[in-house]
């Protein structure tokens, strides 16, 4: 780093867990551009001073990670089409001063999904886990790409319905209370998304579902990357189901983001292999 280094960060609330700078800045280097990236653990309080500094200290832009991908909307200048049909914001670039958010969680979390599970998902139902910030981008992505129904499951159903709602314009969908799944619902899907935090480091033990609702036919997605396998892809594998883990859509949603910081195709699979490496270095510990 020098005088002419241009910064790039992430902003979230505890922050400490998160791989994005180990990621970003092997990209940075193997690019050859002057980019540095850094984690900011932001209390809530402070979000709008933090979204101020951007401008302040001349940041290319940030990612925004729990708990304020929705919250920060209001501190930003701008947000593009897709990210107010979300709701809510991961990415900000800063344009000359201009704040304007973006989502790069759905279209990361789709390209991976079908990198992976190479299906198309024409047609697919789908129970997502979780209501939040994550939950809006790959619902409102899922949706629009042509699946047949999504149920949204929360432990607030309030925030469930406000999602159905919110997608309803794009494909059929419906809500419900977590404490009312049951294992009928989840064998009329074909693909179940967990969007929660439950089953993250340093929780691994936890699983934000009944593991006798899995079925073989199913294909069982988390967007946790850490740890590489949580709990409940474990239980899915036991009983031969397909999964899909974390990693892919944090790759992929953070290329989008550098893109648009540094108008360059980002490395992506050295950008994948760094967070691999990190993640398997850490389960061997």
């Amino acid at each position: 780093m020098n005088s002419k280094t241009i910064m790039t960060g992430v902003f979230g609330y505890p922050i400490e867990q998160s791989l994005s700078p180990i990621m970003h800045n092997q990209a940075f280097r193997a690019l050859g551009i002057n980019f540095s990236y850094a984690a900011f653990a932001v209390a809530p309080d402070q979000l709008e001073q933090a979204v101020n500094g951007i401008r302040a200290l001349g940041f290319a832009g940030v990612n925004v990670t729990i708990p304020h991908k929705v919250a920060i909307i209001p501190f930003l200048d701008e947000i593009d089409q897709e990210a107010e049909e979300i709701g809510a914001v991961n990415t900000i670039v800063n344009d000359g001063g201009k704040l304007i958010g973006f989502n790069t969680d759905g279209a990361g979390y789709v390209q991976s999904l079908l990198e992976e599970w190479k299906v198309p998902l024409t047609g697919k139902r789908v129970i997502i886990l979780g209501a939040g910030g994550a939950a809006k981008g790959v619902a409102v992505s899922l949706a629009k790409r042509g699946v047949a129904s999504i149920c949204v499951v929360n432990r607030s159903v309030e925030k469930a319905e406000a999602l159905a709602k919110q997608i309803s314009h794009f494909t059929h969908s419906v809500s419900l209370s977590s404490d009312h799944l049951k294992a009928k619902d989840v064998e009329q899907v074909d693909l179940i998304i967990n969007t929660t935090s439950v089953g993250m480091y340093p929780y691994e033990d936890n699983i934000p579902i009944d593991p006798s609702f899995l079925h073989p036919k199913l294909v069982v997605s988390d967007l946790i990357y850490n740890p590489l396998e949580t709990k409940l892809l474990q239980e899915a594998k036991k009983i031969g189901a397909r999964t899909h883990g974390g990693v892919g859509m944090f790759i992929h949603q953070g290329a989008l983001a550098q893109q648009k910081w540094t108008g360059k195709q980002p490395p992506i699979s050295l950008m994948k292999q760094t967070v691999l490496d990190q993640l398997q270095s850490k389960s061997s510990e």
